[in-house]
């Protein structure tokens, strides 16, 4: 009998459009129209799912926060957020990664290659 440790995480990355690893990122997660949601096993990609993001209001923020929270995601690669989206992140256990790239298969490949860095209070957007 081996005992065999598996890491499995789900990442999330706003999207432009539903379009699975080909779909274009989107540059403001809070106003993308959905979240490709990538589960990461052994440094492999696994399943893609698609999830339709809330129509965003003022101070809607924290309604992607908790529907990503729901669907079990560990990560979320962004381009830019805000500070109060940012710390429900962090009060859910969602770690923010900085990242850039045109597609979400580019963004994945450099989650799991380990290069984003995590998004502290001062990297937060200021709009």
């Amino acid at each position: 009998m081996t005992d065999e440790t598996h890491t499995k995480t789900r990442v999330a990355i706003p999207s432009e459009a539903p379009g699975g690893l080909d779909a274009r990122r989107s540059g403001h997660f809070g106003r993308c129209e959905c979240f490709t949601l990538v589960d990461v096993s052994d440094g492999e990609v696994g399943e893609v799912h698609v999830l339709t993001n809330a129509p965003h209001t003022e101070g809607g923020c924290m309604a992607p926060v908790m529907v990503l929270a729901e669907h079990m995601v560990d990560a979320i690669v962004v381009d830019g957020i805000g500070g109060r989206p940012l710390m429900g992140f962090n009060q859910v256990g969602i770690a923010v990664h900085a990242g850039r790239g045109d597609d979400v298969q580019t963004a994945v490949h450099a989650f799991i290659a380990g290069g984003l860095p995590v998004v502290g209070l001062e990297g937060a957007c200021q709009h």
